[in-house]
């Protein structure tokens, strides 16, 4: 599924997305997948993305953002 971003693509699709998006616009994020756990209520396990900004802004431009 393309929109399916909790599988282990899916999770890496986004992060390619995202890190696309912010490398053309000058900035260095960095992308962490993590292996969760399984969910009863998924019923599979999941990817975590994490990353190194904050509220989804690169770290070195949070100031220009209030």
């Amino acid at each position: 599924m393309k929109g399916d971003y909790c599988t282990r693509e899916g999770a890496e699709r986004l992060k390619d997305q995202i890190e696309a998006y912010w490398a053309d616009r000058g900035h260095d994020v960095k992308i962490n997948l993590i292996n969760g756990a399984f969910l009863p209520s998924m019923r599979s396990a999941r990817t975590d993305v994490r990353s190194n900004m904050i509220n989804g802004v690169p770290t070195r431009s949070t100031e220009n953002f209030a």
